[in-house]
């Protein structure tokens, strides 16, 4: 950690990613950006006409293919300017100028997919079997399947001309915390030296062995997200209407309903996975005590709980020794799979450290043109961001193998799948560091850095999971949300899942409102499902052969050609059963037993 947060311009060439896979230039990007208003005329020319035969309908499809194509890449690359500093106001400006534009086109648009849906089912289908249509056939399928929630054109275009206002709170929530706010956070006194604490710094100072900067890390912190909370609040309920706005208004049952169903995800394993976890809190509530006794406290405090239990083991992992250990990891993959992923995070994939302005976090966003691009905001001091590094590679193979393999109509996977991916990579990288430690100690390291990690994505993202219902499911029963209800509700999670060990402060609640993902909501169960399943398909994958590898790659390649469900039970693993779940907690169980036994 460096005592200042560089600015944008300062970052090396070869520690940001190389967008060029995309355009060359900004002045390439508004040539594109200018081509958008004909290529959307070309589909309005098909308005009234898609039914007329197959041949009308093949060409609509065709340019209303170019125009999605089109949009896709214009906005993905301001997207990633924006978030590589969210305090630079030109690509500020051109996001804006692409989501301008994405809004306008797709309220032009707003009449292909009811048209489309009225056309003759029979008829419809009888085309689409043809040769000319493999490109569309899974897309109009899918389409068949929302057809009871496709409103009439004039409707759909209403909702699309809403497109970027619903977005309002969202960004307004990432501006005030990722920006605004993150100025003045302060800093924290660490070895004699002023730390800026900042929203990626707080990940690395709660860690810290120096109980005393963990506490005054945390309370510093909070004490300034609830400096803000009724205004933090307001963007969540806003969101939250949002979600319930677009649930009544295209007449599904509840906002859980509406955001499973396209993915064609039963409502039974999102409430499954919830019922699952808290039969088997026992066993978290096992750790904490375990991890106070091995921290030697009297009490547990929330800071507590994301600090290293093994204070012996120092790591420093360079990034370019972060990537060999993916290679070696991940080698039950085979050799095109590791050669391209670590290719592209040594050569412009991959925006490696902090700058100032730059959105906290890891992610991986991959587009039919250009590379699969990792947001990293790397610690070589921090072994959990060989993880990271892991994770989001699996984001971006998964990417990569889905463009390879799938036409753009059905190339992009459902975020239920992209999940298991990410996590299937952690898990193997676990493996191999867990089977290639050195010492006891180190073991015993990794092993608690283990459970932290499934306890995060499982426990963790389950409560996550049941708070957004409990808040949407507040709302929707005719109660507005305020800072005061959505801080009861997570203070009776945080008390429910962490058990009697815990202490909480006043404010530790407030956690429930900085949590950027409850602004796409119904999003974080995904984790836990993913873990799970990740789990499953690595153990398979590892102490498998060929047939078993094969198996997983049919998965990485589906895109978007299957549904979730039936793409992982190709891979080898039913997400309707309850069965992969309680496994993974019965993992978790077992690394704490090991641990409680190790000396």
């Amino acid at each position: 950690m460096s005592e200042k947060i560089r600015e944008r311009k300062d970052v090396p060439a070869e520690d940001k990613w190389d967008l060029s896979s995309i355009y060359k230039s900004d002045k390439e990007w508004e040539e594109d950006l200018k081509k958008l208003p004909g290529l959307t005329e070309k589909v309005l020319a098909f308005k009234g006409k898609l039914g007329d035969s197959k041949e009308s309908l093949l060409q609509g499809l065709k340019a209303y293919e170019a125009l999605l194509l089109k949009l896709e890449t214009v906005y993905h690359y301001t997207s990633l300017q924006h978030y590589a500093d969210e305090g630079d106001s030109s690509a500020t400006e051109r996001e804006g100028r692409a989501m301008i534009a994405y809004t306008k086109a797709s309220a032009d648009l707003s009449f292909f997919d009811p048209e489309l849906q009225t056309i003759d089912e029979k008829e419809l289908r009888s085309w689409i079997s043809e040769a000319d249509f493999a490109d569309y056939k899974v897309y109009i399928e899918k389409l068949l399947y929302k057809k009871q929630y496709i409103l009439s054109e004039k409707e759909e275009r209403l909702m699309s001309l809403q497109m970027q206002s619903a977005q309002t709170a969202e960004s307004a929530y990432s501006m005030l915390t990722n920006v605004d706010l993150n100025k003045d956070f302060g800093t924290i006194n660490v070895e004699g030296k002023e730390m800026p604490l900042t929203q990626s710094t707080f990940s690395t100072l709660i860690k810290n062995h120096d109980r005393s900067i963990r506490e005054k890390t945390y309370k510093q912190f909070y004490k300034k997200f609830e400096d803000y909370q009724n205004t933090i609040a307001a963007l969540y309920s806003g969101s939250v209407n949002q979600d319930i706005f677009s649930t009544r208004a295209r007449g599904f049952n509840s906002s859980l309903e509406a955001a499973l169903y396209g993915n064609k995800v039963p409502v039974s394993v999102y409430k499954n996975l919830i019922d699952c976890i808290h039969k088997n809190l026992p066993a978290l509530h096992d750790y904490y005590s375990l991890r106070k006794k091995l921290l030697g406290l009297d009490e547990l405090r929330h800071w507590d709980v994301y600090v290293p239990l093994v204070k012996s083991v120092k790591v420093n992992t360079s990034y370019k020794d972060s990537v060999e250990i993916c290679r070696k990891a991940l080698a039950p993959l085979g050799k095109e799979y590791t050669d391209r992923l670590c290719d592209g995070l040594l050569n412009g994939w991959a925006d490696r450290y902090e700058n100032a302005g730059k959105h906290s976090g890891a992610f991986s966003s991959g587009a039919y043109i250009g590379n699969p691009y990792i947001l990293l905001n790397y610690d070589e001091n921090d072994i959990r961001d060989v993880f990271t590094m892991a994770h989001e590679g699996g984001h971006s193979m998964h990417s990569w193998y889905s463009v390879h393999n799938n036409p753009f109509m059905c190339y992009d996977y459902t975020i239920f799948e992209a999940e298991v991916a990410s996590t299937f990579n952690e898990e193997l990288v676990f493996q191999y560091m867990l089977a290639n430690a050195q010492d006891n100690d180190m073991k015993k390291y990794l092993l608690a850095m283990r459970a932290d990690d499934i306890l995060a994505t499982l426990y963790r993202q389950t409560m996550f999971a049941e708070y957004e219902l409990k808040t949407h499911e507040l709302v929707e029963a005719g109660t507005p949300l305020t800072a005061e209800n959505c801080r009861k509700i997570y203070r009776g999670l945080l008390e429910e899942y962490f058990g009697p060990e815990m202490h909480f402060e006043d404010n530790s609640d407030m956690e429930g409102l900085r949590i950027p993902h409850f602004y796409s909501a119904f999003y974080v169960y995904k984790y836990a499902t993913g873990i799970s399943a990740a789990i499953a398909l690595a153990t398979r994958v590892r102490k498998g052969g060929d047939a078993e590898r094969e198996d997983y790659f049919k998965f990485l390649k589906s895109g978007g050609s299957r549904y979730p469900i039936e793409s992982l039970r190709i891979a080898g693993v039913d997400m309707e059963k309850v069965e992969p779940v309680q496994a993974a907690c019965d993992i978790f169980k077992d690394i704490v037993t090991q641990l409680k036994e190790m000396k």
